[in-house]
């Protein structure tokens, strides 16, 4: 390690509690649209699971979603779920494997994935430090030292995510 190296400034991250089964998170999706727009590569929103035990196929589907981000297609994997939650609801694993190959991914090894459990742990990580700093519901969404809730309101959210994002950048 050099001292003298200097690194970039870290760049705001709006870390977002969601779960892919969730009406008010498909709902979310036009405020986080609005934040990709406006900061670009300016803040970082990351996805962070937090399925919810009243939706039996969240939990599955978080995993997918992270075998969609490894195969570099996870926001639109996500986006194109959750645009879908109601069906997710009855058609479960097929509907995640068939949204994949709508995207081109390769569905034989999200398939692989979802048998062998290789992204369980990045998945109860996210819940455990989701239930560890008070997320109850979904979505939620935290930056800066700030939680907010949007699963009774979206009302206001953007606003006030813009407000602190704004802040963090200036």
């Amino acid at each position: 390690m050099n001292d003298a190296t200097t690194s970039a400034p870290a760049r705001p991250v709006l870390d977002v509690w969601c779960e892919l089964q969730c009406p008010d998170c498909r709902t979310a999706l036009t405020d986080l649209r609005a934040l990709r727009e406006r900061y670009g590569d300016r803040l970082d929103i990351r996805l962070r699971h937090f399925p919810l035990a009243k939706h039996p196929h969240a939990y599955v589907a978080a995993q997918a979603a992270e075998e969609a981000m490894e195969q570099g297609r996870g926001w639109p994997y996500v986006e194109a779920v959750l645009a879908r939650a109601e069906e997710l609801g009855k058609r479960g694993e097929k509907l995640l494997l068939e949204v994949a190959g709508e995207l081109g991914l390769d569905t034989e090894e999200l398939d692989t994935a979802l048998i062998d459990g290789r992204h369980l742990l990045i998945v109860d990580a996210d819940q455990a430090e989701g239930k560890a700093i008070g997320v109850t519901g979904t979505p939620t969404y935290v930056i800066g030292d700030e939680r907010l809730d949007g699963g009774k309101s979206q009302e206001g959210l953007r606003a006030r995510i813009e407000e602190i994002a704004d802040r963090l950048l200036a």
